[in-house]
C-alpha cells in the first residue's frame, strides 16, 4: 500500500514537472541560442543558407512619426529580462512586450500572441515595415507561440525585429537567422 502511494505521488510530481517545463518551452520564444544585437546599427547580417525562405521586405524607408514613437518605446526596454507572463520592465514575455509597447502609444492589443496574430490585417512579408508584428511557431507546426515587432529593414530587405526572447530578454533579431526564419508564420499590420 505504501509503495503504491509513493509511486502515485512520484507520477503526479513527474507529470507536474513535465507540464511546467512544456509551458516554459513553448510559451514565448526559443531555448536555442540566437544572436544578440544590442545596437541595431552595428548588427552583422547573417548570410542566408540555401534552405532558408526568402523573408525580405521591399520597404521604402519612410516611417511615420507614430511608428517612430512605438520603436523608441520598444528600444528603451532592450536588455529587460524575460519573465513568463510579464508585461513590465522588470520582465516581459513576448506578447506582454508587444502589449506594453503598443499600450504606451494608445493602441490596444490582446494579451496572448495567438490572439494578437488575428488583430489588424495579415500582410505579405515583402510588404512589412517597422511597427508591424511578426508571428512565429517556436514549437514547430503552425500554432502561434511567439511575437516580435518589426524594428527596421536592413540592406537588401533584411527584416529585423525586437522581441522578448526566453533566453536573452528583449533583443533585436533578424529573420535571416536560421531559427527565426524556419519558425516564421506570418505578419500582421496593426497601424
Amino acid at each position: 500500500m505504501m509503495n503504491s502511494l509513493n509511486y502515485e505521488n512520484l507520477n503526479l510530481r513527474n507529470i507536474y514537472i513535465l507540464l511546467v517545463a512544456s509551458t516554459v518551452l513553448i510559451s514565448c520564444g526559443s531555448t536555442k541560442k540566437i544572436a544578440v544585437h544590442k545596437n541595431p546599427h552595428t548588427a552583422v547580417s547573417v548570410k542566408k543558407a540555401e534552405n532558408l525562405r526568402k523573408l525580405d521586405s521591399e520597404f521604402n524607408g519612410n516611417i511615420p512619426k507614430s511608428i517612430n514613437e512605438i520603436l523608441k518605446d520598444a528600444e528603451k526596454y532592450l536588455g529587460a529580462p524575460y519573465k513568463f507572463g510579464g508585461s513590465t520592465s522588470s520582465g516581459f514575455d513576448c506578447s506582454g512586450f508587444a502589449l506594453k509597447v503598443f499600450e504606451e502609444n494608445n493602441y490596444q492589443l490582446p494579451r496572448r500572441s495567438a490572439d494578437q496574430a488575428t488583430a489588424g490585417k495579415e500582410i505579405d512579408i515583402r510588404d512589412v515595415k517597422p511597427g508591424d508584428l511578426l508571428f512565429f511557431s517556436t514549437a514547430g507546426g503552425s500554432r502561434v507561440s511567439h511575437v516580435g515587432i518589426v524594428h527596421d529593414i536592413g540592406n537588401g530587405g533584411e527584416v529585423k525585429f525586437i522581441h522578448a526572447s526566453t533566453t536573452k530578454g528583449v533583443i533585436i533579431s533578424s529573420l535571416n537567422e536560421t531559427y527565426w526564419n524556419k519558425a516564421y508564420l506570418h505578419a500582421q499590420r496593426i497601424l
